[in-house]
């Protein structure tokens, strides 16, 4: 993207829970003469806003609507139960969907993972996002399934979380446009697969050095100058030289 200046700058998304920062201080490092700039957005608008062209590119889960756009996963989150600290669960290090098949189970409607519905008890109504989700949960009206970064960016104090085996898993993935991977983009790529910045893939390769070409007669020219006093040939039809007769 170009700014109101001119100037180049590359605009990235990402959804809640995912945490850019790492690869935003790598692209500063690199390329400080570029702004990047950090926005952040609900799942549900992530893959349109690269659409629209209001992104480059858009760090979100899969799976989604990835129609015109690419998609590299980047990694596979955990998923865990968010329970109050003095829930039954809390006594286990991980938890089985047999564990909550008696527990009312919340499914927002803002809800990252591929099933149609939660293990447990369905409530009576689908709170709007995770976040009310997480509230209710601390009033004790029911417990929630979420990948552990979501889990992480709405913390309580009053709210724990175990790992939950046999369910789905969120991936996160960087997506863009399928007729946009610019230099920018090429550049953010090689920063979240973790190249090197000596790496060349995505850049132009240096042109090679044509070789010197010898002018024409230089060959000649050079057969010609051979240094006085070499291995001379004798004259055809010369006679040789012997060693004198001694005189008896």
């Amino acid at each position: 993207m170009t700014g109101s200046d001119g100037q180049p700058s590359f605009t990235l998304a990402y959804v809640p829970g995912v945490t850019p920062g790492k690869w935003a201080r790598t692209w500063h490092e690199r390329s400080p003469e570029v702004p990047l700039h950090l926005v952040q957005v609900t799942a549900a608008e992530a893959a349109g806003l690269v659409r629209a062209g209001d992104a480059d590119a858009v760090l979100l889960r899969l799976p989604t609507d990835r129609e015109g756009l690419h998609a590299i996963p980047l990694y596979t989150e955990t998923t865990v139960v968010v329970v109050p600290k003095d829930h039954v669960v809390t006594t286990a290090e991980e938890v089985s969907v047999d564990d909550l098949a008696d527990e009312l189970v919340l499914h927002p409607l803002d809800d990252t993972l591929d099933w149609e519905r939660p293990p447990g008890r369905p409530a009576i109504e689908r709170p709007a996002t995770t976040a009310d989700a997480i509230q209710l949960v601390a009033a004790g009206v029911g417990l929630l399934v979420v990948p552990q970064s979501l889990a992480r960016l709405h913390h309580r104090r009053d709210l724990t979380y175990r790992p939950i085996v046999d369910v789905p898993q969120s991936r996160v993935a960087l997506s863009w446009l399928e007729d946009e991977t610019t230099d920018l983009m090429e550049q953010f790529i090689g920063i979240v697969r973790g190249r090197t910045v000596n790496s060349t893939r995505g850049r132009p390769p240096a042109p090679a050095q044509a070789k010197r070409k010898r002018p024409e007669g230089d060959g000649k020219k050079a057969a010609a100058r051979k240094p006085a006093g070499g291995n001379r040939q004798p004259r055809s039809g010369a006679p040789k030289r012997g060693k004198p007769r001694r005189r008896s």
